[in-house]
Protein backbone atom coordinates (compact mmCIF):
# COMPACT_ATOMS: atom_id res chain seq x y z
CA UNK A 1 0.00 0.00 0.00
CA UNK A 2 1.37 3.50 -0.61
CA UNK A 3 0.40 6.84 0.43
CA UNK A 4 0.84 9.08 -2.92
CA UNK A 5 1.33 13.18 -1.96
CA UNK A 6 -0.29 13.60 1.32
CA UNK A 7 0.44 17.55 2.29
CA UNK A 8 3.34 16.73 0.31
CA UNK A 9 4.47 13.09 1.40
CA UNK A 10 4.48 10.08 -0.14
CA UNK A 11 4.98 6.95 1.83
CA UNK A 12 5.68 3.57 -0.53
CA UNK A 13 5.36 -0.23 0.51
CA UNK A 14 3.13 0.62 3.96
CA UNK A 15 2.82 -3.05 5.68
CA UNK A 16 1.07 -3.14 9.28
CA UNK A 17 3.85 -1.70 11.10
CA UNK A 18 5.73 0.95 10.28
CA UNK A 19 8.61 2.33 11.25
CA UNK A 20 10.58 5.60 10.75
CA UNK A 21 13.77 5.92 11.93
CA UNK A 22 15.58 9.43 12.55
CA UNK A 23 17.36 11.52 14.56
CA UNK A 24 15.81 14.36 16.54
CA UNK A 25 15.29 17.33 13.56
CA UNK A 26 15.01 15.09 10.76
CA UNK A 27 11.23 16.12 10.25
CA UNK A 28 9.57 13.04 11.52
CA UNK A 29 7.09 14.65 13.86
CA UNK A 30 6.14 17.26 11.05
CA UNK A 31 5.50 14.66 8.26
CA UNK A 32 3.45 12.51 10.47
CA UNK A 33 1.27 15.32 11.54
CA UNK A 34 0.72 16.67 7.95
CA UNK A 35 -0.18 13.20 6.82
CA UNK A 36 -2.30 12.48 9.43
CA UNK A 37 -4.15 15.52 8.92
CA UNK A 38 -4.01 15.10 4.83
CA UNK A 39 -5.61 11.82 5.03
CA UNK A 40 -8.05 12.67 7.87
CA UNK A 41 -10.27 14.67 4.85
CA UNK A 42 -10.17 11.64 2.53
CA UNK A 43 -13.41 9.88 4.08
CA UNK A 44 -14.04 7.93 1.27
CA UNK A 45 -11.16 6.01 1.46
CA UNK A 46 -10.04 6.20 5.07
CA UNK A 47 -12.15 6.30 7.99
CA UNK A 48 -9.78 6.48 11.02
CA UNK A 49 -6.82 8.19 11.23
CA UNK A 50 -5.27 9.66 14.37
CA UNK A 51 -1.65 11.19 15.63
CA UNK A 52 -0.12 10.82 18.75
CA UNK A 53 2.06 13.56 19.82
CA UNK A 54 5.25 12.55 21.58
CA UNK A 55 4.37 15.61 24.17
CA UNK A 56 2.46 13.75 26.34
CA UNK A 57 1.86 15.36 29.45
CA UNK A 58 -0.90 16.02 32.17
CA UNK A 59 -1.79 13.42 34.48
CA UNK A 60 -4.59 10.23 34.91
CA UNK A 61 -7.50 12.14 36.26
CA UNK A 62 -10.72 12.47 35.13
CA UNK A 63 -11.75 16.15 34.19
CA UNK A 64 -15.37 16.76 33.07
CA UNK A 65 -14.31 19.51 30.91
CA UNK A 66 -12.04 17.47 28.56
CA UNK A 67 -14.89 14.91 28.25
CA UNK A 68 -17.27 17.20 27.38
CA UNK A 69 -14.92 19.06 24.50
CA UNK A 70 -14.97 15.42 23.53
CA UNK A 71 -19.02 15.19 23.42
CA UNK A 72 -19.24 18.70 21.70
CA UNK A 73 -16.88 18.42 18.90
CA UNK A 74 -15.72 14.89 17.38
CA UNK A 75 -12.83 17.45 16.10
CA UNK A 76 -11.42 18.67 19.06
CA UNK A 77 -8.94 15.71 19.93
CA UNK A 78 -7.37 16.02 16.67
CA UNK A 79 -7.33 19.64 16.60
CA UNK A 80 -5.23 19.67 20.17
CA UNK A 81 -2.90 16.81 19.07
CA UNK A 82 -2.08 18.49 15.63
CA UNK A 83 -1.08 21.30 17.56
CA UNK A 84 1.26 19.26 19.90
CA UNK A 85 -1.12 20.55 23.14
CA UNK A 86 0.49 18.42 25.24
CA UNK A 87 0.02 19.53 29.10
CA UNK A 88 -3.60 17.76 29.15
CA UNK A 89 -2.70 14.49 27.05
CA UNK A 90 -3.40 12.20 30.16
CA UNK A 91 -5.99 13.60 31.25
CA UNK A 92 -7.68 13.51 27.35
CA UNK A 93 -6.48 9.31 27.39
CA UNK A 94 -8.89 9.20 30.38
CA UNK A 95 -11.95 10.53 29.02
CA UNK A 96 -11.23 8.42 26.18
CA UNK A 97 -11.64 5.14 28.65
CA UNK A 98 -14.94 6.39 29.33
CA UNK A 99 -15.23 6.37 25.68
CA UNK A 100 -14.07 2.82 25.11
CA UNK A 101 -15.73 1.12 27.83
CA UNK A 102 -18.97 3.06 26.55
CA UNK A 103 -18.31 1.24 23.43
CA UNK A 104 -17.76 -2.44 24.73
CA UNK A 105 -20.75 -1.92 27.13
CA UNK A 106 -23.08 -0.95 24.23
CA UNK A 107 -21.29 -4.40 21.80
CA UNK A 108 -23.00 -6.32 24.60
CA UNK A 109 -25.77 -4.64 25.32
CA UNK A 110 -26.68 -4.49 21.17
CA UNK A 111 -25.86 -8.78 21.54
CA UNK A 112 -23.22 -8.04 18.95
CA UNK A 113 -21.24 -9.90 21.15
CA UNK A 114 -22.51 -13.53 21.88
CA UNK A 115 -19.28 -14.38 23.96
CA UNK A 116 -20.56 -14.82 27.71
CA UNK A 117 -16.88 -14.12 28.28
CA UNK A 118 -16.43 -10.93 26.54
CA UNK A 119 -17.08 -8.25 29.01
CA UNK A 120 -14.70 -4.67 29.44
CA UNK A 121 -12.36 -6.40 32.11
CA UNK A 122 -10.54 -7.92 28.69
CA UNK A 123 -9.72 -4.39 27.95
CA UNK A 124 -8.67 -3.60 31.59
CA UNK A 125 -6.46 -6.99 31.46
CA UNK A 126 -4.65 -5.91 28.26
CA UNK A 127 -4.00 -2.48 30.09
CA UNK A 128 -2.33 -4.22 32.75
CA UNK A 129 -0.46 -6.74 30.54
CA UNK A 130 1.97 -3.42 30.00
CA UNK A 131 2.20 -3.03 33.64
CA UNK A 132 5.03 -4.77 36.09
CA UNK A 133 4.53 -3.18 39.32
CA UNK A 134 0.49 -1.56 39.56
CA UNK A 135 -2.42 -2.45 38.08
CA UNK A 136 -5.95 -0.44 36.71
CA UNK A 137 -9.57 -1.60 38.57
CA UNK A 138 -12.68 -0.19 36.76
CA UNK A 139 -14.48 2.65 39.18
CA UNK A 140 -17.37 4.34 39.21
CA UNK A 141 -16.19 7.05 37.34
CA UNK A 142 -13.46 5.65 34.87
CA UNK A 143 -10.27 3.40 37.22
CA UNK A 144 -8.20 3.57 40.01
CA UNK A 145 -4.73 2.64 40.63
CA UNK A 146 -3.36 0.17 42.86
CA UNK A 147 -0.67 -1.76 43.90
CA UNK A 148 -0.40 -4.92 42.01
CA UNK A 149 -2.13 -7.60 43.82
CA UNK A 150 -2.82 -5.41 46.71
CA UNK A 151 -5.59 -3.60 47.94
CA UNK A 152 -2.84 -0.40 48.17
CA UNK A 153 -4.87 2.46 46.49
CA UNK A 154 -2.49 4.69 44.46
CA UNK A 155 -2.73 8.46 43.66
CA UNK A 156 -2.05 9.07 39.75
CA UNK A 157 0.26 11.53 40.60
CA UNK A 158 2.45 8.75 42.66
CA UNK A 159 3.16 6.65 39.89
CA UNK A 160 5.84 6.69 37.65
CA UNK A 161 6.22 8.68 34.55
CA UNK A 162 7.09 5.40 32.71
CA UNK A 163 3.89 4.08 34.03
CA UNK A 164 1.19 7.25 33.40
CA UNK A 165 2.82 6.79 29.53
CA UNK A 166 2.18 3.24 29.41
CA UNK A 167 -1.10 3.55 30.80
CA UNK A 168 -1.73 6.27 28.61
CA UNK A 169 -0.49 4.82 25.35
CA UNK A 170 -2.54 1.89 25.98
CA UNK A 171 -5.87 3.60 26.44
CA UNK A 172 -5.24 5.57 23.06
CA UNK A 173 -3.92 2.19 20.67
CA UNK A 174 -7.19 0.38 22.02
CA UNK A 175 -9.68 3.30 21.24
CA UNK A 176 -8.55 3.69 18.08
CA UNK A 177 -8.77 0.00 17.62
CA UNK A 178 -12.37 0.01 18.32
CA UNK A 179 -13.33 2.84 16.34
CA UNK A 180 -11.98 1.81 13.45
CA UNK A 181 -14.33 0.02 9.91
CA UNK A 182 -13.80 -3.07 8.84
CA UNK A 183 -13.97 -2.05 5.17
CA UNK A 184 -11.90 1.39 4.78
CA UNK A 185 -8.25 2.28 6.16
CA UNK A 186 -7.50 3.35 9.25
CA UNK A 187 -4.15 4.19 10.20
CA UNK A 188 -2.12 5.30 13.83
CA UNK A 189 0.18 7.60 13.68
CA UNK A 190 2.63 7.66 16.77
CA UNK A 191 5.10 9.72 17.41
CA UNK A 192 8.22 8.78 19.53
CA UNK A 193 6.30 6.50 22.08
CA UNK A 194 9.69 6.08 23.56
CA UNK A 195 9.07 9.11 25.52
CA UNK A 196 9.61 8.06 29.16
CA UNK A 197 9.76 4.70 28.76
CA UNK A 198 12.88 1.97 29.78
CA UNK A 199 13.91 0.22 26.68
CA UNK A 200 11.71 -2.66 28.50
CA UNK A 201 8.95 -1.32 28.46
CA UNK A 202 9.41 0.17 24.75
CA UNK A 203 9.40 -3.49 23.62
CA UNK A 204 6.59 -4.60 26.04
CA UNK A 205 4.73 -1.73 24.04
CA UNK A 206 5.47 -3.19 20.78
CA UNK A 207 4.09 -6.55 21.73
CA UNK A 208 0.92 -4.98 23.12
CA UNK A 209 0.80 -2.93 19.34
CA UNK A 210 1.42 -6.27 17.50
CA UNK A 211 -1.32 -7.81 19.29
CA UNK A 212 -3.68 -4.61 18.09
CA UNK A 213 -3.00 -4.58 14.88
CA UNK A 214 -3.28 -8.54 14.28
CA UNK A 215 -6.98 -8.22 15.82
CA UNK A 216 -8.00 -4.83 14.07
CA UNK A 217 -8.06 -3.24 11.30
CA UNK A 218 -6.04 -0.43 11.08
CA UNK A 219 -2.18 -0.06 10.91
CA UNK A 220 0.80 2.17 12.47
CA UNK A 221 3.27 4.23 11.47
CA UNK A 222 5.54 5.17 14.41
CA UNK A 223 8.02 7.64 14.08
CA UNK A 224 11.12 6.50 16.84
CA UNK A 225 15.00 6.92 17.01
CA UNK A 226 15.36 4.46 19.45
CA UNK A 227 16.75 0.92 18.22
CA UNK A 228 15.39 -1.00 20.78
CA UNK A 229 11.76 -0.20 19.64
CA UNK A 230 13.25 -1.38 16.24
CA UNK A 231 14.62 -4.31 18.07
CA UNK A 232 11.42 -5.87 19.42
CA UNK A 233 9.52 -5.73 15.76
CA UNK A 234 12.90 -7.14 13.87
CA UNK A 235 11.35 -10.16 13.55
CA UNK A 236 7.65 -9.51 13.15
CA UNK A 237 6.68 -10.11 9.29
CA UNK A 238 4.39 -7.64 8.82
CA UNK A 239 7.08 -4.90 10.41
CA UNK A 240 8.55 -2.57 7.46
CA UNK A 241 11.19 0.28 7.94
CA UNK A 242 12.10 3.27 6.53
CA UNK A 243 15.10 6.12 7.30
CA UNK A 244 14.25 9.54 7.04
CA UNK A 245 16.80 12.78 7.22
CA UNK A 246 16.35 16.56 6.55
CA UNK A 247 13.76 17.59 4.33
CA UNK A 248 13.02 14.15 2.75
CA UNK A 249 9.41 14.22 1.47
CA UNK A 250 9.21 10.28 0.11
CA UNK A 251 9.69 7.44 2.40
CA UNK A 252 10.43 3.85 0.42
CA UNK A 253 9.29 1.45 3.40
CA UNK A 254 11.38 -1.98 3.47
CA UNK A 255 11.54 -5.25 4.94
CA UNK A 256 14.01 -5.63 7.80
CA UNK A 257 16.63 -7.43 6.50
CA UNK A 258 18.95 -9.51 8.00
CA UNK A 259 21.59 -6.93 8.17
CA UNK A 260 19.73 -5.35 10.21
CA UNK A 261 18.77 -8.03 12.23
CA UNK A 262 22.47 -9.16 12.61
CA UNK A 263 23.54 -5.45 13.06
CA UNK A 264 20.92 -4.04 15.15
CA UNK A 265 21.98 -5.71 18.43
CA UNK A 266 25.13 -3.61 17.86
CA UNK A 267 23.75 -0.24 18.82
CA UNK A 268 22.46 -1.20 22.14
CA UNK A 269 19.51 -0.72 23.88
CA UNK A 270 18.48 2.54 23.29
CA UNK A 271 21.01 5.40 21.54
CA UNK A 272 20.42 8.09 24.28
CA UNK A 273 22.78 5.34 26.56
CA UNK A 274 25.11 7.38 23.90
CA UNK A 275 26.19 3.55 23.90
CA UNK A 276 27.20 3.36 20.12
CA UNK A 277 29.26 6.26 20.28
CA UNK A 278 31.51 5.07 23.38
CA UNK A 279 32.01 1.66 21.68
CA UNK A 280 31.46 2.02 17.91
CA UNK A 281 30.39 -0.74 15.66
CA UNK A 282 33.45 -2.45 14.00
CA UNK A 283 32.58 -5.12 11.39
CA UNK A 284 34.33 -8.24 10.55
CA UNK A 285 34.46 -10.38 7.60
CA UNK A 286 33.68 -13.64 9.65
CA UNK A 287 33.31 -15.36 13.55
CA UNK A 288 37.14 -15.63 13.56
CA UNK A 289 37.91 -11.94 13.39
CA UNK A 290 35.15 -11.53 15.78
CA UNK A 291 36.84 -13.33 18.19
CA UNK A 292 40.02 -12.08 18.09
CA UNK A 293 38.84 -8.63 18.50
CA UNK A 294 36.47 -9.60 21.30
CA UNK A 295 39.17 -10.87 22.70
CA UNK A 296 41.12 -7.60 22.27
CA UNK A 297 38.40 -5.46 24.06
CA UNK A 298 38.31 -7.84 26.97
CA UNK A 299 41.97 -7.89 27.33
CA UNK A 300 42.70 -4.15 26.90
CA UNK A 301 40.80 -3.20 29.95
CA UNK A 302 38.81 -0.26 27.92
CA UNK A 303 41.72 0.92 26.12
CA UNK A 304 40.23 -0.47 22.96
CA UNK A 305 36.73 0.38 22.25
CA UNK A 306 34.77 -1.19 19.86
CA UNK A 307 31.87 -3.36 19.22
CA UNK A 308 32.69 -6.13 16.93
CA UNK A 309 30.21 -7.49 14.59
CA UNK A 310 30.89 -10.58 12.02
CA UNK A 311 29.32 -10.50 8.43
CA UNK A 312 29.72 -13.69 8.24
CA UNK A 313 31.48 -13.03 5.37
CA UNK A 314 33.37 -10.76 2.99
CA UNK A 315 30.73 -11.43 0.30
CA UNK A 316 28.94 -9.46 2.69
CA UNK A 317 30.48 -6.50 4.31
CA UNK A 318 29.72 -3.66 1.76
CA UNK A 319 25.80 -4.64 2.06
CA UNK A 320 26.54 -4.27 5.86
CA UNK A 321 28.62 -1.12 5.70
CA UNK A 322 25.64 0.62 3.38
CA UNK A 323 22.82 -0.11 6.02
CA UNK A 324 25.01 0.67 9.26
CA UNK A 325 26.12 4.09 7.26
CA UNK A 326 22.15 4.14 7.25
CA UNK A 327 21.11 3.76 10.75
CA UNK A 328 24.16 5.76 11.75
CA UNK A 329 23.57 8.94 9.77
CA UNK A 330 19.68 8.61 10.90
CA UNK A 331 20.19 7.97 14.67
CA UNK A 332 23.25 9.50 16.07
CA UNK A 333 25.09 12.34 16.00
CA UNK A 334 28.93 13.02 15.13
CA UNK A 335 29.17 8.99 15.48
CA UNK A 336 31.28 6.59 13.24
CA UNK A 337 31.71 2.91 12.77
CA UNK A 338 34.68 0.65 11.40
CA UNK A 339 34.89 -2.17 8.85
CA UNK A 340 38.00 -4.93 9.01
CA UNK A 341 38.77 -6.73 6.15
CA UNK A 342 41.40 -8.92 5.08
CA UNK A 343 43.56 -7.58 2.70
CA UNK A 344 43.82 -11.21 0.05
CA UNK A 345 45.89 -10.32 -2.47
CA UNK A 346 44.51 -7.50 -3.45
CA UNK A 347 45.92 -3.58 -2.37
CA UNK A 348 45.90 -2.29 1.33
CA UNK A 349 44.18 1.01 0.66
CA UNK A 350 40.66 1.18 0.51
CA UNK A 351 38.11 4.38 0.65
CA UNK A 352 35.66 5.38 3.69
CA UNK A 353 32.00 5.05 3.63
CA UNK A 354 31.75 7.91 6.02
CA UNK A 355 30.59 8.06 8.48
CA UNK A 356 32.01 4.22 8.17
CA UNK A 357 36.30 4.18 8.06
CA UNK A 358 36.82 1.20 5.90
CA UNK A 359 40.16 -0.35 6.88
CA UNK A 360 42.35 -3.53 5.37
CA UNK A 361 44.85 -5.23 7.13
CA UNK A 362 48.45 -4.64 5.67
CA UNK A 363 49.00 -8.86 6.10
CA UNK A 364 47.08 -10.65 3.98
CA UNK A 365 44.79 -12.16 6.61
CA UNK A 366 44.18 -12.52 9.95
CA UNK A 367 45.87 -15.66 10.44
CA UNK A 368 48.77 -14.00 9.53
CA UNK A 369 48.72 -12.28 12.65
CA UNK A 370 49.79 -15.39 14.24
CA UNK A 371 53.06 -15.28 12.57
CA UNK A 372 54.18 -11.42 14.13
CA UNK A 373 57.02 -11.55 16.88
CA UNK A 374 54.21 -10.63 19.29
CA UNK A 375 52.41 -13.31 19.20
CA UNK A 376 55.18 -16.12 18.60
CA UNK A 377 56.93 -14.65 21.79
CA UNK A 378 53.60 -14.98 23.85
CA UNK A 379 54.31 -18.67 22.68
CA UNK A 380 57.71 -19.08 23.56
CA UNK A 381 59.21 -19.62 20.31
CA UNK A 382 60.83 -17.39 17.72
CA UNK A 383 60.37 -17.17 13.98
CA UNK A 384 63.25 -18.95 13.17
CA UNK A 385 62.54 -21.71 15.29
CA UNK A 386 59.27 -21.91 13.97
CA UNK A 387 60.57 -22.63 10.80
CA UNK A 388 63.13 -25.12 12.33
CA UNK A 389 59.45 -26.89 13.47
CA UNK A 390 57.96 -26.75 10.35
CA UNK A 391 60.84 -28.42 8.48
CA UNK A 392 60.78 -31.27 10.31
CA UNK A 393 56.58 -31.65 10.28
CA UNK A 394 57.18 -31.40 6.81
CA UNK A 395 59.86 -34.60 6.42
CA UNK A 396 57.06 -36.57 8.99
CA UNK A 397 53.95 -35.49 7.15
CA UNK A 398 53.87 -35.76 3.54
CA UNK A 399 50.61 -37.72 3.46
CA UNK A 400 48.86 -35.19 5.91
CA UNK A 401 45.89 -33.26 3.95
CA UNK A 402 47.54 -30.18 4.30
CA UNK A 403 51.31 -31.02 3.44
CA UNK A 404 50.92 -29.15 0.10
CA UNK A 405 49.63 -25.69 1.39
CA UNK A 406 52.58 -25.90 3.88
CA UNK A 407 54.79 -27.29 2.06
CA UNK A 408 53.86 -23.88 -0.68
CA UNK A 409 54.87 -21.63 2.37
CA UNK A 410 57.90 -22.97 2.66
CA UNK A 411 58.71 -22.37 -1.01
CA UNK A 412 57.05 -18.91 -1.08
CA UNK A 413 60.20 -17.96 1.42
CA UNK A 414 58.06 -18.30 4.39
CA UNK A 415 56.42 -14.95 3.55
CA UNK A 416 54.47 -15.01 6.82
CA UNK A 417 53.04 -11.59 6.19
CA UNK A 418 51.62 -12.37 2.52
CA UNK A 419 51.65 -16.41 2.36
CA UNK A 420 47.91 -17.69 2.43
CA UNK A 421 47.86 -19.85 5.99
CA UNK A 422 44.28 -19.74 6.00
CA UNK A 423 44.07 -23.99 6.14
CA UNK A 424 47.17 -24.21 8.48
CA UNK A 425 46.63 -22.14 10.74
CA UNK A 426 45.81 -24.55 13.67
CA UNK A 427 48.32 -27.08 11.83
CA UNK A 428 51.24 -24.22 12.84
CA UNK A 429 49.35 -23.58 16.92
CA UNK A 430 50.45 -27.59 17.13
CA UNK A 431 53.96 -27.08 15.45
CA UNK A 432 54.16 -24.47 17.95
CA UNK A 433 52.97 -26.77 20.66
CA UNK A 434 49.89 -24.57 21.82
CA UNK A 435 46.63 -25.65 22.94
CA UNK A 436 45.13 -21.93 23.02
CA UNK A 437 43.06 -21.14 20.15
CA UNK A 438 44.61 -19.03 18.21
CA UNK A 439 42.46 -15.78 17.68
CA UNK A 440 43.04 -16.18 21.60
CA UNK A 441 46.07 -15.40 21.47
CA UNK A 442 46.22 -12.81 18.88
CA UNK A 443 43.62 -11.01 20.56
CA UNK A 444 45.60 -10.52 23.76
CA UNK A 445 48.91 -9.57 22.10
CA UNK A 446 46.62 -6.63 20.13
CA UNK A 447 45.60 -5.92 23.38
CA UNK A 448 49.21 -4.61 24.84
CA UNK A 449 49.90 -2.44 21.67
CA UNK A 450 50.18 1.26 21.33
CA UNK A 451 51.54 3.35 18.97
CA UNK A 452 53.03 6.83 18.37
CA UNK A 453 53.84 9.47 16.13
CA UNK A 454 57.18 7.99 14.97
CA UNK A 455 55.85 4.17 14.76
CA UNK A 456 57.27 2.25 11.91
CA UNK A 457 54.49 0.02 10.16
CA UNK A 458 57.09 -1.07 7.95
CA UNK A 459 59.36 -3.04 10.43
CA UNK A 460 59.64 -6.50 9.91
CA UNK A 461 57.54 -9.19 11.94
CA UNK A 462 56.23 -6.67 13.99
CA UNK A 463 52.28 -6.35 14.98
CA UNK A 464 51.94 -3.27 13.84
CA UNK A 465 53.34 -3.18 10.75
CA UNK A 466 50.59 -6.41 9.91
CA UNK A 467 47.93 -4.37 10.90
CA UNK A 468 49.00 -1.46 9.15
CA UNK A 469 49.03 2.39 9.67
CA UNK A 470 45.26 3.25 9.41
CA UNK A 471 44.31 0.27 11.73
CA UNK A 472 46.25 1.01 14.26
CA UNK A 473 45.34 5.30 14.19
CA UNK A 474 41.69 3.92 14.05
CA UNK A 475 41.74 0.71 16.59
CA UNK A 476 45.11 0.86 18.37
CA UNK A 477 45.49 3.22 21.68
CA UNK A 478 48.14 6.02 20.98
CA UNK A 479 50.87 6.35 23.09
CA UNK A 480 50.60 9.65 24.99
Amino acid sequence: MDISNVSGYTLKNINKINIVLGKNGSGKSTMLRLVEQGLSSQTGTYDKTKYITPERGGALIYEAGVEQSLTNDINWLSGQRRRNQATGFRQQSVAQYRKLETLVLREIEKEKRQQNDYTFDIYVNKINSLLDNIEIKRHETTFEIYRKGTTNKLDANAISSGESELISLGIECLIFGKECLADKGNILFLDEPDVHLHPDLQVRLMHFLKGLVAENNFQVVIATHSTAILGALESYADTHLAFMVYDQKELDFKVISEVYKKVLPVFGAHPLSNFFNEAPILLVEGEDDERIWQQAVRSAGGKIKIYPCSVDSVSNINDFEQETQKIVQTVYDNAKGYSLRDRDDGEETIDDLLPIVRMKLSCRNAENLLLSDDVLEALSVTWDELKQRIETWLKANSQHAHFFVMNGFKEDGYNRKNYDIKEVRNDLMGIIGSAKPWEVVVGQKIANLIWADATSFEEEGKMLSYLGRKVAENLIPKST
